[in-house]
């Protein structure tokens, strides 16, 4: 069998950042799959469930509430790895144009108040596997390390 694309990604190299992942056609629609990785592979320690879960509760909803992208957003969850989420996006797509959106919802994340949206045992099929605090404390930390400032080696998958 053939390696899918994101095995040939070399994550000895791979630092934190915002990468087109890889770009397919759904009917005449480009797709646009990004990876969101917020934790060095293989190098720093993975993310918990609980906060990888709130991650993409509070995520999922900001995204599907932002008045430009709500209508072009297929997905956003995390990676089996736990090192960082997918997110894909109808249209043709580069890093750099999701960068303002990351750091809005990132921001989002990071100043969250109050019960996580979808929380609850009608709406969750493990609700009780949720930890804000420290989902927070991730969101604010791939704001300030990665997002702010972003650099052309984050941006672009390392050769």
């Amino acid at each position: 069998m053939e390696k899918i694309t994101s095995f040939t990604i070399d994550h000895i190299k791979l630092v934190p950042g915002v990468y087109v992942s890889r770009k397919d056609m759904a009917g005449d629609c480009v797709v646009t799959t990004f990876d969101l990785r917020m934790t060095s592979p293989n190098d720093e320690p993975v993310m918990n469930t609980a906060e990888v879960h709130t991650i993409e509760h509070l995520g999922a909803t900001f995204l599907r509430n932002d008045p430009d992208f709500k209508d072009k957003v297929l997905y956003f969850g995390p990676m089996g790895c736990r090192t960082g989420f997918y997110l894909l996006l109808a249209g043709d797509y580069e890093s750099e144009d999701i960068v303002p959106l990351m750091k809005k919802m990132f921001s989002f994340i990071a100043e969250f108040e109050g019960e996580v949206p979808g929380a609850s045992p009608k709406d969750c099929g493990n609700y009780l596997d949720m930890n804000l605090p420290m989902a927070k404390y991730l969101a604010e930390r791939y704001l300030k390390e990665v997002l702010e400032g972003i650099t052309k080696e984050r941006l672009v998958y390392p050769e």
